[in-house]
């Protein structure tokens, strides 16, 4: 009888403790490694869009069916604990965030991959999805590398909707230092808002950076 394959774990929040903690206190400099994601993009405000609720539930349906892909394979068993779900934001006018006009909004929604996670997987779990949900928006999935570099980040504590003094604390801080904008707002969402209490909720809020 041959020996039980032990199969290995990862927890990012775990291996990749700098880039999950940061200080709500004060700001920091990271350096952030790049990373496999699966994306899907969308615009519009995000509190009235069912386009944004659909689209967070085909990144986690296709993020769990890899997990188990993975963790069930029988030569070479790996498992993961699906990271917490991140969105980039822009706009086409900047103006748009400083006046609140969120219907001009332009999000993408990702969710971390472990190095196991090759396009093949992304693309055998895109079909197990199709089979078992096939879920609206699936098509619109996509696997990237996306690496933000040097990057300055900050805890907010509280509703998503107060974040603005955390964001203009963050800014301050780099561009006092000598650093400008270099990239997408990112934030990283560490509370469950059905479970959390919105003064309760950690947000990770990141901004890559660059010297001026």
């Amino acid at each position: 009888m041959t020996a039980k394959t032990k199969t290995q774990k990862l927890d990012f929040k775990k291996e990749y403790k700098y880039l999950f903690s940061p200080s709500a206190k004060e700001p920091e400099i990271i350096e952030v490694p790049a990373f496999k994601y699966i994306k899907i993009d969308g615009q519009g405000d995000p509190n009235i869009s069912k386009d944004f609720q659909d689209k967070i539930m085909v990144l986690y349906g296709l993020a769990y069916t890899i997990k188990f892909m993975l963790k069930l394979d029988k030569e070479d068993p790996f498992d993961f604990t699906v990271p917490p779900l991140s969105g980039l934001w822009g706009a086409d006018d900047i103006t748009a965030f400083a006046e609140g006009r969120k219907h001009e909004w332009k999000w993408t929604l990702m969710v971390l991959m472990p190095d196991r996670v090759t396009r093949d997987v992304f693309e055998k779990g895109k079909e197990e999805l199709k089979k078992k949900k096939d879920p609206v928006f699936l098509d619109q999935a996509r696997f990237e590398i996306y690496e933000e570099g040097l990057s300055a980040q900050i805890m907010h504590i509280g509703p998503y909707a107060e974040e603005g003094p955390t964001i203009a604390k963050l800014h301050e801080f780099f561009q006092e230092k000598g650093y400008t904008f270099n990239g997408s707002h990112h934030e990283v969402y560490l509370s469950d808002p059905r479970r959390c209490k919105p003064e309760k909720m950690r947000t990770i809020l990141r901004q890559p950076i660059k010297k001026k």
